[in-house]
């Protein structure tokens, strides 16, 4: 089989990560017999400095005409970019915030596994640790803060900024669907993430939720607020299963999650519609400080390719391998530096790829 891709390697170590991920497809299209054409397309700072958007109508309709998406990174340092002192619709995460919206990616899958090997590198203590976690986070993308009415103006005299929070019944059930789909497939447990003690949003989501829940009787479901769910993250990574939650709330405990994997470099995620149509890409951000030195962790964009193998492609023994050719890897000791400790051997983004890529087999 053939499959098109459309690639978007973005700002910093995106192009470096996008590379290593795209080497390690083509091995595993080598080894089972597929092909993979790849286009690439510019988005982010790097769309802004060529065109003076963040993403054009011409990259979107390229994206919409493939079969999935590879996303590397977008973005500079907050505050202190090119691209930061602009218009909101005018910095380079909007081109994020677009092909979402565009692509009607409304599920954000972001699956957090803490590797045996890895755990030196997690900041959480062994006794809490204990036997490791494997949890998913489910959140929703196209919804809520981020995308509702914002303004800054001037109310009697004092500078005054508006962001809009909200939430449609039907948003709210179609993540729902979504979330306990993928627990059914693992250990039928939901945690549903909000903040009902103050928020109406929250409890119009804790309602749908319940109502969806009836449909899935197999399915053990309980609630939890989200201050709650940040502190039992890092008291008890292991209780959870499928979290499920609203856009900013997923936002943020995502990235909590990542950390205690031992690092964000290991977390791939993948953005989905109602088809099997996705765009996959890793959790962390472009680090346009280590851009163009071979520092970069390529695992996450790596296992976000599994992803794509697996949730677009429906190629599960392909995304069986390089998953554990990315597990091998990590057994025989090979670290790129933010996952590097001691008695491991060190190697570079580049490097980390062609070990991977080399280890897929059937």
């Amino acid at each position: 089989m053939n499959y098109h891709i459309t690639t978007i390697p973005g700002d910093g170590i995106g192009p470096e990560i996008v590379k290593e991920a795209c080497k390690v497809l083509n091995q595993a299209g080598q080894v089972f017999g597929h092909s993979f054409d790849f286009q690439e397309v510019l988005m982010g700072g790097c769309s802004i400095d060529a065109y003076g958007v963040p993403l054009t109508e011409e990259a979107l309709e390229t994206a919409r005409n493939s079969d999935a998406v590879l996303l590397g990174a977008v973005g500079g340092d907050v505050g202190n970019s090119r691209w930061y002192d602009v218009a909101p619709n005018l910095r380079p995460e909007a081109g994020l915030l677009a092909i979402r919206k565009g692509l009607n990616l409304f599920a954000n899958i972001r699956p957090a596994y803490l590797y045996r090997e890895l755990a030196g590198a997690c900041p959480l203590k062994e006794s809490i640790i204990g036997d490791g976690f494997d949890l998913v986070i489910m959140r929703e993308l196209t919804g809520g803060l981020y995308f509702g009415e914002r303004y800054t103006k001037e109310v009697d005299g004092v500078v005054t900024a508006v962001d809009t929070l909200t939430y449609n019944e039907n948003e709210i059930r179609r993540i729902a669907v979504k979330a306990f789909d993928i627990a059914m497939k693992r250990r039928k447990r939901v945690i549903s993430v909000d903040k009902a003690n103050v928020l109406d949003s929250s409890r119009l989501w804790r309602n749908v939720v319940e109502q969806v829940a009836k449909d899935y009787p197999e399915i053990t479901l309980s609630h939890m607020l989200v201050d709650n769910c940040a502190m039992q993250l890092v008291m008890n990574p292991g209780q959870f299963d499928v979290i499920l939650t609203e856009n900013m709330f997923g936002d943020i405990l995502s990235d909590e999650a990542s950390m205690i994997t031992g690092s964000i470099g290991m977390l791939s995620s993948a953005s989905m519609n109602e088809s099997k149509f996705g765009l996959y890409e890793p959790s962390h951000g472009s680090a346009p400080d280590i851009a163009g030195k071979d520092l970069a962790n390529p695992i996450a964009t790596i296992l976000s390719a599994a992803m794509m193998l697996r949730y677009s492609f429906d190629l599960d023994a392909e995304a069986d391998a390089v998953e554990k050719a990315v597990q091998q890897v990590l057994t025989e000791g090979y670290r790129t530096g933010d996952i590097y400790g001691e008695g491991c051997k060190k190697v570079g983004c580049a490097k980390m790829g062609d070990l991977i890529a080399e280890r897929i087999a059937r």
